[in-house]
């Protein structure tokens, strides 16, 4: 596993480490409302193989939404961003709600 993706085009490389592929799942996971990412350097992790990815994240959510809803629509939101901005085949988005947020 790699921290960093290489994609590899015929006119060259295009390099995106590791602190680049956090922000675009933090930005694509607090698009979804109710939703905090957890100290965003610490609380997400991309596992890279290959051209897939497994994507770990910790969140704060807001007291009172249905939980299984919105980590659905975290799941749905960073898979979505990881396969059209990079070009990755996510295998799996693992979301732990570990904090509850006033409303």
């Amino acid at each position: 596993m790699s921290d960093e993706l290489v994609l590899r085009e015929p006119s060259g490389a295009i390099s995106l480490p590791a602190a680049t592929l956090d922000r675009i799942v933090v930005r694509a996971a607090e698009r979804v409302e109710g939703v905090r990412v957890r100290r965003p350097r610490r609380s997400v992790e991309v596992a890279l193989a290959g051209d897939e990815a497994r994507v770990s994240v910790g969140l704060a959510a807001r007291y009172g939404i249905v939980l299984p809803e919105l980590v659905a629509g975290v799941q749905e939101q960073v898979r979505e961003a990881l396969e059209t901005m990079c070009g990755v085949d996510v295998r799996a988005v693992d979301v732990a709600v570990e904090e509850l947020l006033e409303p």
